[in-house]
């Protein structure tokens, strides 16, 4: 099982809209294939616009995944964020402990 998928919706020139649909597809796609344990989102800064949505689907998810980290809670002092960089043996992401507000990640059950 491979260990973190990113997928980079910040960066794709689509309509909010269209990027929550590709965001839908393609985390229902990776979870049902159930190759990966975390996605890894990129949706960057901008006007702040595509986090809003992304977080409020995020919010319509709950029980969906194990955990939701936002990158600015992605840090030694969150127990879930240890927790799944433990679990997933994630030793190599470079975001974290950088407050990095323009990513977040999804870890499945």
């Amino acid at each position: 099982m491979n260990k973190l998928k990113v997928i980079d919706i910040g960066h794709s020139n689509l309509s909010i809209d269209n990027a929550i649909l590709n965001l839908e597809t393609k985390i229902s796609q990776l979870n049902f294939e159930g190759d990966y344990k975390v996605v890894k989102v990129i949706f960057g800064h901008g006007s702040g616009a595509l986090k809003h949505t992304i977080k409020n689907w995020c919010k319509e998810q709950e029980g969906r995944f194990k955990a939701i980290i936002y990158g600015e809670d992605y840090n030694l002092f969150n127990k879930v964020a240890v927790d799944m960089r433990s679990d997933c043996k994630l030793r190599d992401d470079h975001d974290f402990g950088r407050k990095n507000s323009g990513v977040l990640y999804i870890w499945f059950w």
